[in-house]
């Protein structure tokens, strides 16, 4: 079976949203990205909020600060899971490939504008 690296910052994280998305808990380690920083979104998808718990969502950032870094969890998923993520995830993020602090590289959504 083949593996997808994702690197959640945010609600991808919590065990309720993954229950939800993935259909079970997920196994990640924590790593962290470079080059981006940390804001917020305002979510109005009625089912992101309530399996999240919250209309604000953490959203990255391109950043120029040398220093930029966002800690999360780095999570091996099937295609599937992956493809499962895009659907939970709302228009205001799009996913790209990026290197994480580990050397490793993953999926990631980041802002979409």
């Amino acid at each position: 079976m083949s593996t997808e690296l994702l690197f959640s910052y945010g609600t991808l994280q919590l065990a309720g949203v993954q229950r939800s998305t993935f259909g079970r808990l997920l196994d990640g380690r924590p790593d962290a990205i470079v080059g981006f920083d940390l804001d917020y979104v305002t979510i109005t998808d009625p089912h992101v909020v309530a399996v999240s718990g919250s209309d604000r969502h953490p959203i990255l950032l391109p950043s120029t600060a040398p220093d930029a870094c966002v800690p999360g969890t780095v999570f091996a998923i099937s295609p599937a899971e992956l493809a499962a993520a895009d659907d939970y995830e709302v228009d205001a993020y799009r996913r790209m490939s990026v290197p994480l602090r580990s050397g490793a590289r993953a999926w990631v959504y980041v802002f979409a504008g």
